[in-house]
């Protein structure tokens, strides 16, 4: 499943109503780390059918960064029925990243 990049505009409908669990990448273009994650978020869109792997670029997105409390990046968060249940940051392995979503 090809990624979601994620706005203002299409958050509630992509993440708060989805129908299975989101993993949400909280990440911006000058972050060195958030580079190193993104080929692996990407291995993850692909592989997971059973989840929807989304990127929140924060310059572009401030409000929802601030609203998730997002203070430092990558923050990964994970959403079931809407809620956030685990959230994690910073550079990890990809088993750590699926750790997350379970």
């Amino acid at each position: 499943m090809a990624i979601v990049h994620l706005s203002k505009d299409n958050f509630k409908e992509e993440v708060l109503e989805s129908k299975v669990p989101v993993l949400v990448d909280f990440w911006a273009t000058w972050c060195g780390p958030c580079q190193t994650m993104g080929p692996l978020v990407e291995e993850i869109a692909e592989e997971r059918a059973d989840i929807k792997v989304c990127k929140l670029d924060v310059d572009q997105e401030p409000e929802l960064a601030r609203q998730y409390r997002v203070m430092s990046i990558p923050t990964f968060l994970v959403f079931k029925e809407g809620e956030v249940v685990k959230r994690d940051m910073g550079v990890m392995s990809k088993e750590e990243v699926e750790g997350l979503i379970g």
